[in-house]
């Protein structure tokens, strides 16, 4: 037989051959279906609190219960630090803010009972402040005091520095970080650089103009705002501005300028003498 003849026969009998037969059928001795075994259902773990970001809660719920130097020394390392946030610099500003500006107690302030031929004047020179400040934290209104009276005075060592670049003024005391302001700089790098102390304090202050023309407190077109305070470079300071957009910019004279809320703040705290930093 040829091949030619054997493909047709072999096709024919697979097609047609029958498939295997059925085994047979065996009862059904299975054990019971087993059910599984229900997993723990994982539910959604809090995302992490950044150490700083809490940090700051606990300060906050510290400073609402009055505890304002136990919150400020949970904060103090954080902003002593190399890039602390915003956030923590901005609260711990508002509880060393009500310490400085209140009688609250701190490690800082002594306790003076006044005795006879004591003034304010005098009390500001011993403990290196100033008359504004002693009358601000313990609510006088007066100059006048009495014999037997006590008095909460904050004794520092206050500094400020002065950014050119971030337009941002910062008081330390004692090196350690107080409190940061916003302040307008010298347009085209005209505010000086280097180390200065504060020579003069002046509440309503006049503008001497270069031209040799005084404008007086008051006047729309006097610049200086509701302070001065002077450093030891003539013509050069620290004042207030009624032109609030300045703030953050570089676009005075030379001088570095604030709100007037802010200058107030500062002219209240700072003796003369205080060091002034200012840096590109």
């Amino acid at each position: 037989m040829t091949t030619t003849h054997i493909w047709p026969f072999i096709l024919l009998v697979l097609v047609g051959c029958d498939r295997p037969s059925d085994p047979p059928v065996l009862p059904v001795t299975s054990a019971p279906l087993a059910t599984a075994t229900p997993q723990p259902v994982e539910t959604a773990q809090p995302l992490p609190v950044e150490p700083a970001a809490a940090l700051r809660q606990e300060a906050a719920d510290l400073k609402s219960q009055g505890k304002l130097v136990a919150a400020r020394d949970l904060l103090q390392p954080v902003a002593d630090g190399t890039n602390a946030p915003d956030s923590v610099l901005s609260l711990l500003s508002e509880i060393n803010t009500q310490i400085l500006l209140t009688p609250a107690a701190a490690p800082e302030k002594v306790d003076h009972t006044i005795v006879p031929g004591d003034s304010l004047g005098k009390l500001a020179k011993q403990f290196g402040t100033t008359v504004e400040h002693i009358k601000r934290a313990n609510n006088l209104t007066r100059d006048m005091i009495r014999a037997g009276d006590r008095l909460r005075i904050y004794r520092g060592q206050f500094a400020l520095t002065v950014s050119k670049t971030a337009n941002t003024l910062t008081l330390t005391d004692h090196g350690r970080f107080l409190k940061r302001y916003r302040v307008g700089t010298g347009q085209f790098s005209k505010t000086p650089v280097g180390a200065f102390r504060l020579t003069t304090r002046i509440e309503n202050p006049d503008w001497y103009r270069a031209d040799g023309d005084v404008v007086r407190f008051g006047h729309p077109d006097n610049i200086l705002g509701t302070h001065w305070l002077g450093i030891d470079v003539p013509g050069f300071g620290i004042h207030g501005t009624w032109a609030t957009n300045s703030i953050g910019t570089q676009s005075s004279a030379g001088c570095v300028r604030l709100l007037n809320s802010d200058v107030a703040e500062l002219y209240l705290l700072l003796p003369i003498g205080t060091t002034v930093t200012i840096q590109d």
